[in-house]
């Protein structure tokens, strides 16, 4: 089977995509709207809906993930984003899934969040515990925080994490690690991997393509834009073992790439 591509990034000239200058003009044109409507419509909802989510936890956890699903939803119709969906079939809505995903943008979590429509939980990373709305609610609401700078207390926050997962929960990660500067796939790093192998669960591979137009990983000015999500058919994971892990990243490296354009691949 094919290794994970951990070839080395291209030199920065050679990263920029065809269209970025003209998409950054159009950027300035729509700051306007963006610091008239968009910030403040989401630190609003955030602080908002964050309160209402944590006091929601108190009584049902499930029931306030969907505070969450409805601020996400809201936040890409602000912003005049069409994200389509493809391959839902591929999910099946009684089935924990591992889900990995490409990671190009902060409007993936925000088109993922409020267009899946399942019930899943995020694995991030412990410093966003602390942000107001965000982290109040993630954390509530059972979301999974680890401490990248400690391997066994990221390790011990996953295993705490491994009663949340049944009736359909999922976990997410975004095997990257961090987003793309240029919207190429980086290496995969192996923790989610693992913790697939460990809790016995298939993994789900999802493509999302187009976010980086949207917001790129370096903005924070936003544009107008559709985003793609597609479900790659699950991956068996009875089938890998510890010792065939980079086989199994590789595999699911591969699902996650047919979904993408040939930049996003880095072909």
């Amino acid at each position: 089977m094919n290794q994970p591509d951990d070839r080395e990034p291209l030199p920065e000239s050679h990263q920029v995509e065809p269209g970025t200058r003209d998409r950054e003009l159009l950027r300035w044109l729509y700051t306007p709207y963006c610091a008239g409507v968009v910030y403040p419509w989401f630190i609003g909802t955030t602080v908002s809906m964050g309160i209402a989510a944590v006091a929601m936890t108190k009584i049902s956890p499930r029931l306030a993930f969907h505070f969450g699903t409805a601020w996400a939803w809201m936040m890409c119709k602000v912003n005049w984003n069409r994200v389509r969906v493809h391959g839902r079939e591929n999910a099946d809505p009684s089935q924990s899934y591992v889900i990995m995903m490409n990671h190009q943008s902060q409007f993936d979590i925000l088109a993922f969040y409020g267009h899946y429509g399942r019930q899943f939980r995020w694995v991030m990373k412990e410093e966003l515990r602390k942000v107001p709305g965000i982290g109040w609610y993630t954390s509530a609401g059972g979301h999974v925080f680890i401490d990248r700078s400690d391997r066994a207390k990221a390790i011990a926050s996953l295993n705490a994490a491994k009663p949340l997962l049944d009736g359909g929960i999922s976990v997410v990660f975004f095997p990257e690690g961090t987003r793309s500067k240029d919207g190429r796939m980086r290496p995969f790093k192996k923790g989610g991997f693992m913790t697939a192998l460990q809790m016995d669960l298939p993994i789900l591979p999802v493509s999302i393509s187009g976010s980086r137009h949207v917001l790129p990983a370096s903005g924070y000015r936003s544009l107008p834009g559709p985003i793609d999500i597609t479900f790659q058919p699950p991956i068996d994971t009875s089938h890998y073992t510890e010792d065939t892990v980079l086989d199994l990243m590789a595999d699911t490296r591969a699902a996650i790439a047919s979904g993408l354009t040939p930049w996003e691949r880095g072909d």
